[in-house]
């Protein structure tokens, strides 16, 4: 009888302590300042990535405006505006922060030393560019993402030429300044040989280079444009789309991104996927993980995304053998 008479009030100090909790945690959060997220990136708010990311972060129950404040810092294509804008998300005391490209990853990097930097799929290997100690065990204040974009070079190229048996000519823009760039140059180039392309590569050094690079293409007429990312290139994402489109010229990618804007083709690691990934190594550290102890993640499935829609405007037919593969076809 005395554990009977006991128990109302063991129940009572049970839910006096569960209570007290949850308001505890509550009144932490909301009695502060706002859990503060920059994202620091070449994609504009309008992209699939950006979306991915801020709805990932709703399906994990923050309200943007009531618990967390989503800074967007967009290099709008230059690369050497990072710094600044690393520099400046640190001076606002950003809770994290989100870096969606090699350059931005090492921006913060140098920016900081303390406040936790999630890779949202960056193109190079980590560890080879020494942004962590190892995969396992990253040390330091960054975790993440990485989506070997450099790595699969020769396999989009590949399936680039299987879907166009016929193409010769293929050119190839890319960012020298991006080490992720310059290695899927080389591998491209490299395999090119073997498939019989000829493989000829236009350095894009600013959002100016794109005007001369486009007049180049309108004379030279390859039967595809290879695009990979960076911060340049990203920014001019649609502006490619649109050119490639009016000139009927098959484009090939490795961010699905970019064939949802228009784009023909891509082959990687899903980076809207990697954005809303990204959101679930931020909701850990909001709750108090640290990057150290977090393995950052390599992708463990590659997709091929075909734009049917586009391939019709360039007067293009995918061979049913190649469409049958495709992970997504946008019609």
């Amino acid at each position: 009888m005395r554990a009977m008479k006991g128990q109302p009030a063991i129940i009572f100090l049970a839910v006096t302590a569960l209570l007290f909790a949850v308001c505890y945690s509550v009144n932490a959060q909301q009695s502060g300042k706002m859990l503060r997220i920059g994202l620091l990136t070449s994609a504009p708010a309008f992209s699939p990535s950006i979306g991915a990311f801020r709805q990932r972060m709703q399906e994990l129950s923050y309200i943007e405006g009531k618990d967390i404040a989503i800074e967007l810092a967009d290099g709008q294509g230059k690369a050497d505006r990072f710094a600044d804008l690393a520099a400046d998300l640190v001076r606002r005391k950003v809770n994290v922060i989100v870096a969606g490209t090699d350059v931005a990853v090492r921006s913060a990097k140098s920016a900081t030393k303390t406040i936790p930097i999630v890779m949202a799929g960056v193109g190079t290997d980590p560890v080879d560019t020494r942004l962590v100690e190892t995969l396992a065990h990253p040390g330091g204040n960054i975790t993440g993402l990485t989506n070997l974009a450099g790595e699969t070079a020769a396999k989009r190229l590949e399936l680039f030429k299987e879907a166009f048996p016929k193409a010769v000519r293929i050119a190839l823009i890319f960012d020298p300044a991006v080490r992720g760039n310059v290695l899927q140059a080389r591998d491209t180039n490299f395999i090119a040989g073997h498939l019989g392309l000829v493989v000829q590569t236009w350095e894009v050094k600013g959002t100016e280079s794109f005007e001369s690079i486009f007049a180049a293409l309108s004379k030279e007429r390859p039967n595809g444009l290879y695009v990979p990312g960076g911060p340049v290139i990203i920014a001019n994402d649609k502006r490619i789309v649109d050119f490639a489109t009016r000139k009927r010229i098959a484009t090939v990618y490795h961010r699905k991104d970019a064939v949802l804007l228009g784009g023909l083709m891509s082959y990687g690691a899903d980076n809207v996927e990697q954005y809303r990934r990204a959101a679930d190594f931020v909701d850990k550290i909001l709750k108090g993980a640290k990057p150290a102890d977090m393995p950052v993640e390599r992708p463990t499935r590659f997709e091929l995304v075909i734009n049917l829609k586009t391939a019709k405007q360039i007067g293009l037919t995918i061979p049913p053998n190649v469409l049958a593969r495709a992970d997504k076809v946008i019609r």
